[in-house]
């Protein structure tokens, strides 16, 4: 199984990421190979001018093709996902998520913000047509304490919970999601399907 896991903070300490390597952490002991990408490490430029033939737009738009399913992990800004990660999805192909299970993450300052995945960032999901975007995680910024130097961070109790038990969610819709059947091998099925009316 791959996953790709995207980073939607432009800032390079972020809550958001803090749950985006929890959840990589967990998925590569479950033996999920996990392939990171942050908004921050594309040129501002390719994404900002929708530049298709970058190398590292490229290499993205690969590996989420390959991809079985994608953790998408943002802070919430006036109560909308980070812009940032939205220059990075406009440059999906328009069914890019098709066969594709979708695990939402979002950080913010208050409670406030928590319905911010459901009418601003699955919306979008849906438009690049994912097979199954699940529930998703909420945490409030008091949910999340920075360690002190090289220290791991600290999630609340209710927050590690719910982070586990929806990384055990997407884990068992990857292992069940139908796989798509090759062209070839759909068309030798046809030629040889008995037909009667």
């Amino acid at each position: 199984m791959l996953v790709v896991s995207l980073g939607g903070s432009p800032s390079l300490r972020s809550r958001s990421g803090v749950l985006l390597e929890r959840s990589r952490q967990w998925l590569q002991g479950q033996g999920v190979e996990v392939v990171t990408f942050q908004v921050r490490d594309f040129p501002a430029e390719d994404l900002l001018h929708a530049r298709f033939d970058s190398p590292k737009v490229q290499h993205f738009l690969q590996l989420v093709e390959q991809a079985d399913g994608l953790v998408v992990a943002t802070p919430v800004y006036k109560a909308s996902f980070a812009g940032a990660l939205k220059t990075l999805l406009d440059l999906l192909p328009e069914r890019a998520l098709s066969h594709k299970v979708v695990l939402p993450i979002a950080t913010g300052g208050s409670i406030a913000h928590m319905l911010a995945v459901d009418y601003a960032l699955k919306p979008v999901l849906s438009a690049l047509k994912a097979q199954e975007t699940l529930q998703g995680i909420f945490a409030d910024d008091s949910q999340i304490a920075y360690g002190e130097g090289s220290a791991a961070a600290q999630l609340a109790p209710a927050l590690e919970q719910r982070l586990l038990e929806s990384l055990e969610l997407f884990h068992s819709a990857l292992a069940r999601r139908p796989k798509p059947v090759a062209p070839g091998v759909l068309n030798e099925r046809l030629l040889s399907a008995r037909w009667s009316i």
